[in-house]
């Protein structure tokens, strides 16, 4: 086991639950596929989030008990979803209108890698097995108003995926504007990455040690 893996950090879910945190009141969402669509389990008391999939639903509410889903209302990652009051379901082509005309506030997106400027990896290592096209990312990131990310710190071999430079395939540059790992909450700034909020029980020469690139502290 990598020393990274020994670090008690926040889960999934507790990740999910702060990001939510600083969502603004009534803001269009997209959930990308996998760990952010835990975003939608946690509404702050006092806000309403409108959930967008591109797929084609407005108003998509967090994935149903085990064995209750609708065989029919999934979301782009084939995943069982409820619609809250008020959802509209449209072609999948109005919903990238949608998201190329700047219609969405945010995009909430996992990561391979991003770079101290903001360039986003999140699709393709580039290996001849890797997956062959980058879906709807791309789309997203270039169309929303803002992107965050929600990641493991390091991957599984304990690796940073916050780094000076991406190596894989990008999905787009200088995108990324905050970004949400087990261990911090960290800005992409014109600086490089400025650690806002550190998980408690983690110090900042922790999170240093597992980035691939200087990390400023919040108060400098």
């Amino acid at each position: 086991m990598s020393e990274s893996t020994q670090i008690k950090g926040w889960s999934r879910e507790e990740m999910a639950q702060r990001l939510a945190q600083d969502i603004p009141n009534g803001s269009y969402v997209n959930l990308g596929i996998g760990i952010p669509e835990l975003v939608a389990r946690f509404v702050p008391k006092g806000r309403t989030f409108i959930y967008h999939t591109e797929n084609g639903l407005l108003g998509m509410g967090p994935s149903p008990a085990e064995g209750e889903g609708d065989p029919e209302l999934i979301n782009a990652g084939k995943r069982h979803v409820t619609a809250n009051a008020g959802a509209a379901y449209f072609h999948h082509a109005d919903s990238f209108a949608m998201i190329r005309g700047g219609h969405l506030d945010l995009s909430v997106l996992g990561a391979m890698q991003i770079s101290q400027t903001g360039d986003l990896a999140n699709w393709s290592t580039g290996k001849p097995d890797a997956i062959p096209a980058v879906g709807g990312a791309m789309d997203l990131v270039a169309g929303v108003k803002q992107v965050f990310v929600m990641t493991q710190h390091c991957t599984k071999t304990g690796d940073p995926k916050l780094v000076e430079a991406c190596t894989y395939p990008l999905t787009g540059r200088g995108v990324v504007d905050r970004i949400y790992s087990d261990l911090a909450v960290i800005d992409v700034t014109p600086d490089g990455f400025r650690v806002t909020e550190l998980c408690p029980g983690v110090d900042f020469k922790t999170v240093q040690e597992r980035t691939g690139a200087p990390l400023l502290p919040a108060n400098e």
